[in-house]
């Protein structure tokens, strides 16, 4: 039987999972490779342009949103490969409405973006 550990232990390694998993998905899926470097980009753009204490706040949410989608993204699909490895109609329904969320995610991150810089380059 194995003993229980303290609440703060147990914390630090659910931390250590989470971090485990996004160091997973930056190292080896494409679009979060993509979706980081953009995030960077209008980041540098934020400092560039000196965007709004609100602006920043959207931007990073919409950063954040987007990445986290893909993540989900990515579970549903290993989830759905590791259940049913061959093609499945049903599994390729689930696939294309996980990434159907990052899409809708990414076209509004995409509005956001051009609410904020468009102004600036104007």
């Amino acid at each position: 039987m194995q003993k229980n550990e303290p609440f703060i232990i147990n914390r630090l390694k659910s931390v250590g999972y989470a971090f485990k998993g996004m160091m997973l998905l930056l190292k080896t899926e494409a679009s979060v490779k993509i979706q980081f470097v953009i995030g960077i980009l209008v980041t540098v753009f934020g400092f560039y342009f000196n965007i709004s204490t609100n602006e920043w706040i959207v931007q990073t949410l919409a950063i954040g949103v987007v990445m986290s989608t893909e993540g989900m993204n990515t579970a549903i699909e290993e989830i759905a490969n590791f259940i049913h490895p061959e093609h499945h109609t049903k599994i390729g329904l689930i696939k294309d409405i996980a990434a159907g969320a990052v899409f809708i995610a990414s076209v509004f991150a995409v509005i956001i973006g051009l609410i904020i810089y468009i102004p600036k380059f104007i």
